[in-house]
């Protein structure tokens, strides 16, 4: 029995002797490479930051995550989804404003 296991990134590995090996997906030669749509989608989080002049524990406190959340985001470990996604888009165009409108609430 094959033993499989789905990694936070996406991955599926296979479990043997407790290691996991990676599973590679059957693919045709020809076919096109394109990264997956929420990665190439997703603001640069690190970027962001930056620009921001904040550091990674000032940034997770203005939007209210943990740092650790900010560190997966930055290390490509997670990639934002749904409401972060849309306030670090939001965040792209008008940090500021956001920020102001956080510092209220």
């Amino acid at each position: 029995m094959q033993r499989l296991r789905l990694k936070a990134d996406g991955r599926i590995v296979e479990l043997r002797d407790g290691a996991e090996f990676p599973l590679a997906p059957e693919m045709p030669v020809d076919a096109p490479v394109t990264p997956p749509v929420e990665a190439t989608a997703a603001p640069a989080v690190r970027d962001l930051r930056r620009r921001a002049r904040l550091t990674q524990l000032e940034f997770a406190a203005r939007l209210g995550v943990p740092v650790e959340t900010i560190r997966n985001w930055e290390q490509g470990k997670r990639m934002p989804r749904g409401p972060a996604r849309a306030l670090l888009a939001v965040i792209a165009h008008a940090p500021e404003t956001v920020f102001s409108a956080l510092a209220k609430a």
